[in-house]
């Protein structure tokens, strides 16, 4: 009998050590060390930091999204690592990432950080969520029976709303939604079934487009709807210059053997303009003044990633992406401009990677305006 209760002792003991590591898993807030892997670029020779572990599918939110915090030290991001999609926030300094949440069917890529970089706003499954980085997320909204939630999600500038598209087999609709109370209010109505609704800096109107075919400004009061007169072909990413005075998007030419351009529309003036041609960009991003451009190529024969410099509107190839699919690269630059970083998929599931470009690009602060240094050859 002794033996048979040590034996129960010890089968306890174990069952409640695994039953201790799958609540561990299970509960927001476990912690992980750090997996940064840094390697030579093949084609450049530069240093190249994978920050997550390729054996997890791990995603950055959508570009016109906050996933990175105003201090460069932190970025909000999606994992899989416990079996399904969940928040999380990387250390950029030590590498270590804490899981946010435990909820069902989130969207990696409607995660973005409030204003105040102390919440974070996401949609799971058919729910709006708010949450306290490290506190339980509160469901904001819940989509009406009837109506699908379309891609996209965003916090304006002022923090005080989420904006978002819904759909129904009759049309679409811009939604608002408060963050401090949850209440809901349609913004307008279209036959056509809208997306990716951008809040603009410095004015209460909202961006938002029409698949790959156009983009719309709207009022947040819902007058004054209006498409921007753009160059021909295909509407590629596009989101607000942190001044809110123009969209700066990819415009892909009906000819594919033309090249894809940086271009920028400005819908007070009414106007349209080449910002430069590139090495057929599949995706990109800006530092804050729109100064230099990091963007993603498509090209089959050279998949890297490269900068741009709007004033001599020539390249600099940064390393290889080598993504399956370009136009899930995803790249931006950290607030300070000194860091960029895209994801790729190409030493097995998605993976977040980062290259510091302090020798490339001027640091950006509130002293700072212009993102230039000179560089080597551009």
């Amino acid at each position: 009998m002794a033996g048979l209760a040590r034996d129960c002792s010890r089968r306890g003991f174990l069952f409640s050590g695994i039953a201790t590591a799958v609540l561990a898993q299970e509960r927001p807030g476990a912690s992980f060390p750090s997996a940064v892997k840094r390697y030579p670029d093949p084609t450049t020779d530069f240093d190249v930091y994978r920050f997550t572990d390729p054996a997890y599918s791990s995603t950055l939110p959508a570009a016109y999204n906050r996933a990175i915090a105003h201090n460069s030290a932190s970025m909000l991001f999606c994992c899989d690592r416990n079996g399904s999609p969940q928040a999380f926030r990387l250390d950029l300094k030590s590498g270590e990432t804490k899981e946010l949440t435990t909820v069902e069917d989130l969207d990696g890529s409607s995660l973005t950080l409030t204003p105040d970089n102390r919440s974070f706003c996401f949609f799971a499954g058919r729910s709006l969520f708010l949450s306290l980085l490290g506190g339980r997320p509160r469901e904001l909204y819940k989509i009406p029976d009837g109506w699908e939630r379309i891609a996209g999600l965003s916090v304006g500038p002022d923090g005080t709303h989420a904006t978002f598209a819904e759909r129904r087999t009759d049309g679409s609709r811009l939604r608002m939604v408060s963050l401090a109370q949850g209440a809901a209010r349609t913004v307008v109505e279209s036959p056509f079934a809208m997306s990716h609704a951008i809040a603009r800096p410095m004015r209460a109107q909202i961006l938002f487009r029409q698949g790959e075919d156009a983009l719309w400004l709207v009022n947040s009061d819902g007058t004054q709807k209006h498409s921007f007169k753009l160059a021909a072909g295909r509407v590629g990413p596009a989101d607000w210059a942190p001044d809110g005075k123009t969209v700066l998007y990819l415009s892909f030419p009906e000819d594919p053997k033309q090249l894809t351009a940086i271009r920028e529309c400005s819908p007070d003036a009414a106007s349209d303009k080449l910002v430069a041609k590139t090495s057929q960009f599949a995706d990109f991003g800006f530092n804050r003044d729109t100064s230099v451009f990091v963007g993603a190529s498509r090209s089959a024969a050279s998949p890297t990633i490269l900068l741009l410099l709007r004033v001599t509107q020539r390249e600099l190839t940064l390393c290889e992406h080598k993504a399956s699919h370009p136009e899930m690269t995803a790249p931006r630059f950290s607030p300070d401009a000194q860091r960029i970083y895209f994801q790729s998929d190409r030493d097995g599931k998605p993976a977040i990677y980062c290259m510091h470009v302090e020798k490339l690009v001027e640091k950006i602060d509130a002293e700072s305006r212009s993102g230039v240094i000179g560089v080597p050859g551009l």
